[in-house]
């Protein structure tokens, strides 16, 4: 058995009724459920339709995403995150580049980086040095005025782990800002790269060694080990080409407003709707949530 589930941005509801019951009699589903009114819906469908991604592509034009997985163990014990939009709308890097003056010139390498088109440690290493003699203050600053989380995240967080759920923050970006959004947040846990700091400044090196594209994986491998879970038990989510290991091996990997090279390698693509979207793929109403 499968299920269909259809949604939007819950800022702009859209979801119309006739649509899902249209594509529902298309497919022979089962009875439409309302998870949020004109914003998420599901029916259960016997088979994967072979016309999905095609529909999936229809719906996108008129701003619904449609993802459709196998009933039977849907509703995940684990959620593993990036950060660096996804939990959060920025970039940390971006944003302390724009403080030292070399924001153009970093936030063209991190868009490469994070589209796949370079390697992400030697980019990493490259934005960086650009940072050298920043002073470490301006961290803080960044986060109080820059950093802004990503719309459904808090109640992401709340409703997953009031059901029993384990949350893991796992970034490839600092530790000085996954430690402050995941406080915020709610996570059981975070993982980053480190800046090193030397009398006050930014020194331009980066810790050894760098939480990359395998550092995700090892820890989807470490974290489940230790809570005698499965990978089939998670759900991931990310937009980089560094969180396609994790997006791969995940039970649920979701690609939200991802790159386009990152999209089309998950089966999971959230391009319309905020975090919440990750409760509905799950099954939760509107009723459910919390937070």
């Amino acid at each position: 058995m499968f299920v269909a589930t259809l949604l939007c941005n819950p800022q702009t509801p859209c979801l119309a009724p006739a649509l899902t019951e249209l594509l529902r009699n298309a497919w022979g589903g089962g009875d439409v459920q309302w998870l949020a009114p004109d914003i998420a819906a599901e029916f259960s469908l016997q088979v994967r339709p072979d016309n999905h991604w095609d529909v999936w592509a229809d719906l996108q034009d008129l701003g619904v995403d449609l993802v459709i997985q196998p009933t039977a163990g849907r509703r995940k014990k684990m959620l593993l995150a990036d950060m660096d939009s996804t939990m959060i709308q920025q970039e940390c890097i971006d944003e302390l580049a724009e403080e030292a003056g070399v924001g153009a010139q970093v936030k063209e390498i991190t868009a490469r980086a994070m589209n796949g088109e370079l390697d992400f440690d030697g980019a990493l290493r490259e934005r960086v040095a650009l940072l050298k003699g920043l002073p470490v203050a301006v961290i803080d600053q960044v986060l109080d005025r820059r950093i802004t989380l990503m719309p459904g995240g808090p109640t992401l967080l709340a409703t997953m782990k009031a059901d029993g759920a384990y949350a893991a923050l796992v970034s490839g970006g600092f530790t000085a800002f996954t430690e402050c959004v995941s406080d915020r947040l709610g996570f059981d846990e975070n993982r980053a790269n480190t800046l090193l700091v030397a009398d006050g400044v930014l020194s331009g090196e980066v810790g050894m060694p760098i939480l990359g594209r395998a550092a995700k994986v090892d820890a989807l491998e470490q974290i489940t080990a230790r809570l005698g879970l499965t990978e089939a038990d998670v759900m991931a989510v990310g937009d980089g080409a560094n969180d396609l290991g994790m997006l791969g091996r995940a039970g649920a990997g979701v690609a939200l407003h991802a790159k386009p090279s990152v999209a089309a390698e998950c089966d999971i693509r959230i391009n319309h709707g905020d975090l919440t979207a990750l409760l509905y793929i799950q099954g939760y109403a509107l009723s459910d949530f919390k937070g």
